[in-house]
């Protein structure tokens, strides 16, 4: 929550708003997909732990862990999962419940370049 009475929490909004659009494109994506029904609950666990209130940055991870590998490979779902990963994202930046992560890689289009870091 926000601190003001009847306001959510804006991260809670971005990612019901992610998870709905990516259940939306999935529900819309004509090919077979070996694991589409584990897609779909795993959003439906993204969209219930959005609904309530401030969800456990740990539970959102293995949740979108589990969708990525369900749907990762489907190029025509690539923007909707990374607007749903982004969402979760904003959790581990505010520092949600669950906290940071310590020792976590960054995600690889977060690296820095391969070579020398000094040569630009």
């Amino acid at each position: 929550m926000t601190g003001r009475p009847g306001e959510r929490d804006p991260r809670v909004v971005e990612l019901s708003a992610a998870v709905s659009r990516l259940r939306r494109a999935l529900a819309g994506h004509p090919a077979r997909l070996p694991d589409r029904d584990a897609a779909e609950d795993e959003l439906a666990a993204l969209d219930a732990m959005a609904g309530a209130g401030e969800p456990e940055l740990s539970r959102l991870r293995r949740s979108l862990l589990l969708v990525a590998g369900a749907v990762g490979s489907v190029s025509a779902l690539a923007p909707a999962l990374g607007d749903v990963r982004a969402a979760v994202d904003r959790f581990d930046e505010k520092g949600g419940k669950g906290g940071k992560e310590g020792g976590r890689e960054p995600a690889p289009d977060r690296e820095e370049p391969a070579g020398d870091p000094g040569r630009r």
